[in-house]
């Protein structure tokens, strides 16, 4: 890493009394920014903040979605995965919910036990199961709903000093739209922040991300910070949506795929300086290395570790030299040892691969029809028998 420019290209990220140095957030992914990834990349954000000149919380580094029905009955595993690391600050926590008394329940649980320095509520997720129930992507259309919830999540969070946020898509297909309104429904609400990934539902993961839409909200919502979130795979890419968007701050999801480097980068590019990570094969294994310890940890089983890291494989090795037979026994690894003599086969000295490591990670998938309620988009209020629909959503979507 270079020394920082003298003047960074944006101002520290300001999410209520928080002060974030490095104007970035890690999105939360279901079955991967659990506490052993978000350690990794915690770890690399401070190793590319000082890089650059600078000290303090790196960046924000957000929970797996929580679903607020498992948390105010307190299942296990949902208990699990809201702890943090000792050295986690600030705490970050995503909801999902789709009753504002539920929702409301579930933050003061957090806030009142000292549980979260900061809530993000999921207003962006694309999956059939939560869209079918008017929840994620889905439920910005129903206007006063969604300004009950947002509403109900910040009026217990405030007590505590606890900033709320809101992560939402630009709306359910290209006919509906709901960015716009939800943005300024937010804000008025008393939100710290509101990000938006550039795809609608219907994109899911596949095509380009708007950044145009960015660009509107963050004209649209003047008085809180607009993060921008979609097809960020490098720290130049971040730079770029900034330029274009005029966002205070992105937010980055499948680009760190494989890759927790990446908020070193970030950290460094936003703080001006230029040099970027390129590990060698054997600094990309020690990594994974690492990580499949620190799921261990997290699991506390060496099993549920190393079947977990298989999923990260690939996106560790996109690019290098490794052949099919070793991937494919990767792939099946069981234990700590098992992974330490398939690593070891490889040549540690290979070089980064330049452009066959970089880019598009994580699957894309296609354009699809959004499954939703019946007849939710014959009116942006709700009505009684959409109410019907997503009370009985609270008791349908399990799990943390």
């Amino acid at each position: 890493m270079t020394a920082a420019l003298a003047t960074p290209v944006l101002p520290p990220l300001q999410i209520g009394p928080h002060t974030v140095e490095s104007p970035v957030v890690l999105a939360p992914m279901a079955g991967i920014t659990n506490r052993a990834f978000r350690r990794l990349c915690r770890e690399y954000g401070r190793e590319g903040l000082a890089a650059g000149g600078a000290s303090g919380a790196t960046s924000l580094y957000v929970s797996e979605m929580i679903t607020s029905r498992a948390l105010v009955e307190r299942t296990p595993e949902t208990m699990r995965l809201i702890q943090h690391d000792p050295e986690e600050s600030p705490r970050s926590i995503q909801l999902y919910g789709v009753d504002p008394a539920t929702v409301a329940a579930a933050v003061r649980l957090l806030v009142s036990e000292d549980r979260a320095d900061h809530v993000d509520l999921n207003f962006g997720c694309p999956v059939p199961k939560v869209t079918r129930k008017g929840g994620g992507a889905a439920l910005p259309w129903k206007r006063d709903l969604f300004e009950a919830i947002v509403t109900s999540a910040v009026r217990e969070a405030s007590p505590y000093a606890v900033p709320v946020t809101v992560k939402m898509r630009v709306g359910i297909d290209d006919g509906h739209h709901t960015y716009l309104d939800a943005g300024r429904i937010a804000e008025r609400a008393g939100v710290a922040a509101v990000a938006l990934h550039g795809r609608t539902a219907a994109q899911a993961y596949s095509g380009q991300a708007d950044w145009s839409a960015v660009a509107r909200l963050k004209e649209a919502v003047t008085g809180i910070p607009v993060l921008g979130n979609g097809d960020i795979w490098s720290a130049e890419d971040a730079l770029e949506m900034v330029r274009q968007t005029g966002c205070d701050g992105v937010v980055v999801g499948r680009g760190c795929l494989g890759r927790p480097w990446l908020f070193a980068d970030l950290a460094a590019a936003f703080a001006g300086a230029t040099a970027r990570a390129e590990p060698t094969l054997g600094e990309v294994t020690g990594v994974l290395r690492r990580h499949a310890e620190y799921l261990v940890e997290f699991y506390d089983d060496e099993l549920k570790g190393c079947r977990d890291i298989r999923k990260h494989i690939a996106w560790y090795l996109k690019g290098f030299p490794a052949g099919s037979t070793v991937r494919n026994q990767l792939a099946l690894v069981d234990s700590l040892e098992a992974l330490d003599t398939l690593l070891a086969t490889m040549d540690p000295s290979a070089p980064w691969p330049g452009d066959a490591a970089e880019g598009q990670r994580g699957r894309a998938g296609s354009p699809r029809v959004v499954a939703l309620p019946e007849g939710w988009l014959e009116s942006r209020e709700l009505s009684d028998s959409a109410r019907a629909v997503v009370a009985q959503a609270e008791l349908s979507v399990s799990g943390g």
